[in-house]
């Protein structure tokens, strides 16, 4: 086998220059054989003798063997180590221009070719933004009537739709025109090739809503056309549309004024009468979806009083007892995003004690780590921005201050300063209520290494140092701070570079010196 191959490689090479048809047919069939025998080891071949290059002069419209080499180039470039070297060997122009052929079987193996070519592989996908595919695919799919060759053609737009610059020109080249006509015309069928289809088609009018350029264009103001179709899937009682139109909302409120637009024109309404027909044994897709998109509406400082007197906060409690990590990741992010300096909500839920302890259940969440991080961070949120006694006696009640104390030693310095403000208001407001567990947390430990860590970010230093003055009014936290030696590690601290830092460690040496 491996004899013929190195033959029939030598030959392919005169032959190709030649341009001796039948020759050339009986060496592409026997690459093809031995393709089909032993791909990998076919293809190391292949690119060793140096014929790819060749490949692209025979990828002719005219000629009778295109079809095989365009069959043979879709082989090798299943191996990903392959893929380059087609892309190095000038393959993909002469396989675009080959999307104009009248020729079935020259397109199929086209769109194979540059499918898997392109599969998974970021360089060549660059290579094809430089190329006018997006162009001659939508001509292409405009086309095809037959459902696998439509499908051979959304082969090769999915992954070619990943690259922004991609996405760009095949909207600018009517593809979502394309997308929505499919939609419309299946919506309503039962069939099985039409289902899929159908979401095929959802999935990459989503998938090209990704790039930020393709997506504001589609949006036009919230006035365009494909934006006021996408709104009408939400309602649909079809489970992929309704995700597609849920995804899609998600995507548009990718800043500020699409958010703010979007919440003064009733989407949050259409959202929640979604959510609402998921409670009880809904879609999880659905339900994580559209979580996603009332998220994302949520981040504008505007819109957060308008949710808030919607009901958001009553729709999305509602899935509180889910069992589902992602709904519950959503469904965390949301309630903080919403709560972001709106001290009566935050009160309110912070009061919620079924809330609550589900928070503190989900601190313990090892297994999701994005749940157990947002569990954390909306405890320390209700907190912080509701400055409320009563939430703070319902946390302590719960369990949940260790979480908090805990929380100051993450890696991420964002969380370690949420926790850090959030006990330093437990310590102004609730000590005597929170003291118990706070010294069984052993945070008093935790601040003098935070202190003393060399790492730990200037905030952090400030902020325990904030904290430690904090806990002087309790006397067995307070008795805690002598034992350690805290006075060495501040007193080390007042020729920090940063000002704020060298300032409270002046007060906190002071306020030491002063209680010891």
């Amino acid at each position: 086998m491996a004899d013929n191959l190195s033959d029939t490689l030598k030959k392919l090479k005169i032959t190709a220059v030649d341009r001796t048809d039948d020759s050339l047919e009986g060496c592409l069939d026997c690459l093809l054989q031995a393709l089909a025998q032993n791909n990998m080891e076919t293809s190391e071949k292949i690119q060793g003798s140096g014929i790819l290059q060749l490949f692209a002069s025979l990828l002719v419209p005219q000629s009778s063997c295109t079809a095989k080499v365009a069959n043979i180039i879709a082989e090798i470039a299943k191996n990903e180590f392959m893929r380059i070297p087609c892309v190095d060997a000038g393959l993909i122009s002469p396989l675009v221009q080959l999307l104009n052929s009248k020729d079935q079987e020259v397109l199929l193996q086209t769109g194979r070719a540059l499918g898997n070519i392109c599969y998974d592989s970021q360089s060549s996908k660059e290579q094809f933004a430089s190329t006018n595919i997006a162009e001659e695919l939508v001509k292409l799919f405009k086309k095809q009537i037959d459902h696998d060759k439509r499908e051979m053609v959304f082969e090769v737009l999915a992954p070619l739709a990943e690259n922004d610059a991609i996405k760009l020109q095949l909207v600018e080249a009517g593809l979502v025109e394309c997308l929505l006509e499919i939609v419309q015309q299946k919506v309503d069928s039962d069939k099985e090739e039409d289902i899929a289809e159908l979401k095929t088609a959802s999935d990459l009018m989503v998938l090209l809503l990704l790039g930020d350029e393709s997506m504001q264009k589609l949006f036009e103001g919230g006035k365009g056309n494909v934006f006021q179709r996408v709104l009408s899937w939400i309602p649909s009682n079809n489970h992929q549309l309704q995700l597609a139109g849920a995804l899609a909302i998600a995507n548009f409120a990718r800043n500020d004024g699409n958010c703010i637009h979007m919440v003064d024109n009733g989407i949050v309404e259409k959202l929640m009468d979604l959510l609402d027909r998921h409670v009880e044994d809904g879609n999880v897709t659905v339900q994580h979806a559209a979580l996603s998109a009332l998220r994302n509406l949520a981040i504008p400082v505007i819109n957060k009083a308008k949710m808030l007197s919607a009901g958001v906060t009553e729709a999305v409690l509602k899935f509180l007892k889910s069992e589902m990590p992602p709904v519950q990741f959503k469904l965390l992010g949301t309630l903080r995003m919403l709560i972001d300096a709106q001290a009566e909500a935050a009160e309110q839920l912070g009061k919620n004690v079924k809330l609550v302890e589900r928070l503190v259940e989900w601190c313990e969440a090892k297994d999701h780590a994005g749940v157990m991080g947002e569990s954390n961070r909306l405890l320390s949120a209700l907190i912080r921005h509701s400055k409320s006694k009563d939430v703070i006696k319902t946390i302590v009640q719960s369990g949940g201050i260790k979480h908090l104390v805990t929380m100051a030693t993450s890696e991420h310095v964002i969380m370690q300063n949420e926790a850090l403000v959030a006990l330093a208001l437990i310590a102004a407001l609730e000590l005597g209520t929170a003291e118990k567990d706070l010294e069984s947390a052993k945070l008093v430990q935790i601040l003098h290494t935070l202190l003393a860590d060399e790492r730990s970010a200037p905030e952090i230093k400030y902020n325990s140092m904030v904290l430690i003055c904090a806990l002087m009014g309790s006397e067995s936290l307070h008795k805690e701070v002598q034992d350690l030696a805290f006075l060495d590690v501040v007193s080390k601290l007042r020729s920090h570079e940063n000002k704020s830092v060298a300032q409270q460690a002046s007060l906190t040496e002071q306020r030491l010196a002063v209680e010891s």
